[in-house]
């Protein structure tokens, strides 16, 4: 579902649903309702146990590797928007919940918040969650969460990086939202899409692969300063 407020559009996914069409779908058209808004607009997520009541399947479910590869898809067209990203994670957040945590920007924990790895009977769900975790935390440290801990505290998720700020309920969240949402809205001139890019970039690249990329970010940064 998205919705349209004064902190941008907002959509909302439960963490017990599984894998469908329908939740790809939905991906896709958020991420279409964001990018037809254009510059300056935050898009929102609320994560985990959002009160919406799901299926209670495991994570993905029983679906074949193609609607797997269609999700993973979603997930990356949401993590390249031109848009600034906030995700909201209350209560248990698995699954699709996240998988769209860590592919946000900035990410505010309720304090009853519980991230879960997926595990089934072959283990640990080797989804694209694995990459991003070892991307933003290194492998040392994701080898653990994964492999040994696959279930941690708001608290855990703040020490090691995975959520940016906690907060002690859902109005605080709320709160939180409006305030990160106006900082991103100040910054609306901003190209938010390179810099996250050049970021994501770095933990794969050389100095020399990546310095081109950085240079032609810089170059359009001058320019559009002298426009200013």
């Amino acid at each position: 579902m998205t919705l349209g407020t004064d902190t941008g559009l907002v959509l909302e996914v439960n963490s017990d649903v599984s894998l469908s069409p329908e939740l790809v779908a939905t991906m896709n058209r958020f991420c279409a309702d964001v990018e037809d808004v254009g510059t300056g607009q935050v898009a929102v997520l609320r994560v985990g146990a959002t009160g919406q009541p799901g299926t209670g399947m495991p994570w993905p479910g029983d679906v074949n590797v193609h609607l797997v590869g269609k999700w993973e898809q979603a997930v990356r067209r949401f993590e390249r928007l031109g848009a600034a990203s906030i995700a909201v994670a209350a209560g248990d957040c698995g699954g699709p919940a996240l998988d769209l945590l860590l592919a946000c920007d900035y990410r505010i924990g309720v304090r009853d918040l519980r991230l879960t790895v997926p595990v089934g009977p072959g283990g640990s769900w080797p989804g694209m969650s694995f990459y991003r975790l070892a991307n933003q935390l290194g492998v040392a440290r994701s080898r653990a969460l994964v492999l040994f801990e696959q279930s941690f505290s708001a608290q855990r998720a703040f020490d090691v990086g995975l959520v940016d700020e906690l907060v002690d309920d859902r109005d605080a969240a709320a709160e939180a939202v409006k305030a990160r949402s106006a900082a991103f809205g100040d910054q609306a001139g901003v190209d938010v899409e390179v810099r996250r890019r050049l970021l994501l970039d770095a933990a794969t690249m050389s100095f020399e692969d990546a310095l081109g990329a950085h240079l032609a970010a810089c170059d359009r940064a001058l320019r559009h300063a002298r426009k200013g």
